[in-house]
């Protein structure tokens, strides 16, 4: 079974995010949209578009992207969603609740990791 695939995102939380998002945009060039970050296309070995994006986005962290405890929470694109929760939980990991399909952008599930972190877990909708 495939697990990650890929990063579909990292969330950064910051104390202030506007100025955050200024710094990062005037000085390594990301291209950072009005709703507070930036998405990624995926290229291949010669520039090509392929299907696939990476999210970087800075917040204030009262949006709940980023838990209380963290300053980022990275997304990781995952094959089967639903296959990846039940071996992680048959391994003993803790799953936090059940997989979410309510948001029209995919499949999300939620683990922690041995150190206390919230990892997200993304399974892209068809096509994506």
């Amino acid at each position: 079974m495939k697990r990650v695939t890929g990063i579909g995102g990292i969330f950064f939380k910051a104390k202030d995010a506007p100025a955050l998002r200024a710094w990062y945009q005037k000085h390594l060039g990301i291209d950072v949209q009005e709703w507070g970050g930036a998405a990624f296309t995926w290229t291949d070995d010669k520039g090509e578009p392929t299907c696939g994006t990476t999210i970087w986005s800075v917040s204030s962290g009262k949006d709940g992207q980023v838990p209380e405890s963290q300053a980022f929470t990275i997304n990781y694109r995952v094959h089967d969603v639903h296959a990846l929760v039940k071996a992680l939980r048959d391994e003993g990991c803790q799953v936090v609740g059940d997989v979410d399909e309510s948001t029209g952008y995919g499949k999300f599930a939620w683990v922690m990791d041995p150190e206390g972190n919230k990892v997200e877990l993304w399974e892209p909708p068809e096509g994506q």
